[in-house]
């Protein structure tokens, strides 16, 4: 894939490793534009990246506002979730024309997203509960204490505002979000004044409920589970089980669980690459054909980012 327009990336962490190494395999070239973490300006850099048409904000959760609100104009922006991290710029973000607009959630890409999409025809019914439980020992490594995730003043909530929204946001974009009932967050490890465990329950617009548990102080886990009327769809390190129906009896009449109608081997690792590069793909093509972002995918993001404000 080739295009002439030029790319400009803000920021250099984690992400921007991801990111790049996509460009790269795409043969698309860029400008890195290395964010002052106080200001978030560099005059001269600012010169060069505001001549690129396509912006990657990469850059840590408080800045995006920022970057957003000074370079949207005729601009195409690829931005990190959350899109905002206070209250105040959530009023003002709503006012932005959004046709250019894009937030990397990216696992409305993921193999999990793809079996969701495709619930009806496995007839699973309605959604009736659901428990999701993802973590990793990211806060064990050194470079976590002095990373922009432990900090407060960059991550006021932690590991719940990074990989909790994921979550939240695949949610919304499916069944849609009604309210949050419970958050708990704690700094288990204290490395940093940030939070590194999250707890939460959501309520989804037909008032089922989801309890959702992201960390950052345990051992790589993923456990979820979504029960509907007709069948249950389960995820683990190893793949994801879609089961159904749920009358299923054996001869004595008594209930027994119900028959594996499509099993997925998932990878953890490309799965979650994956989904980044389907979702910076999806950006580019629309970039490239200078269509707009839909509406609906703006809204729904930024409802996924008002609950965690």
């Amino acid at each position: 894939m080739r295009s002439n327009f030029q790319i400009g990336i803000i920021g250099k962490g984690s992400q921007f490793k991801r990111v790049s190494k996509i460009l790269k395999k795409l043969n698309l070239s860029y400008f890195l534009y290395k964010p002052n973490n106080k200001k978030y300006y560099d005059k001269n850099q600012f010169i060069e990246l505001k001549k690129c048409k396509f912006i990657f904000i990469l850059s840590p959760n408080n800045s995006h506002y920022y970057y957003i609100k000074t370079l949207h104009k005729n601009r195409y922006i690829f931005c990190e979730k959350p899109p905002i991290s206070t209250k105040t710029d959530f009023v003002k973000i709503k006012k932005i024309n959004h046709k250019k607009i894009f937030f990397n959630f990216n696992l409305r890409f993921s193999k999990l997203a793809e079996v969701l999409t495709q619930r009806d025809k496995y007839k699973l019914g309605e959604l009736l509960y659901g428990n999701i439980i993802s973590g990793h020992g990211l806060a064990f490594k050194k470079e976590y204490s002095k990373s922009w995730r432990s900090d407060k003043k960059f991550c006021r909530k932690g590991v719940f505002e990074i990989s909790s929204v994921h979550w939240i946001d695949l949610l919304n974009y499916f069944f849609g979000l009604k309210k949050l009932e419970k958050l708990r967050l704690s700094n288990f490890l204290k490395k940093g004044n940030s939070f590194d465990n999250s707890y939460c329950k959501i309520t989804l617009g037909n008032n089922s409920e989801v309890d959702i548990f992201s960390s950052y102080s345990s051992p790589l886990i993923k456990k979820i589970m979504l029960v509907f009327t007709n069948g249950v769809i389960e995820q683990n390190e190893a793949g994801i089980e879609v089961r159904g129906p749920s009358k299923n009896f054996n001869k004595k009449g008594f209930f027994i669980k119900p028959k594996i109608i499509r099993k997925i081997r998932v990878n953890e690792v490309k799965d979650f690459e994956g989904s980044i590069e389907k979702s910076v793909k999806f950006f580019l093509k629309i970039a490239n054909l200078k269509k707009n972002f839909s509406k609906r995918e703006f809204t729904c993001s930024l409802k996924s980012n008002e609950l965690i404000l």
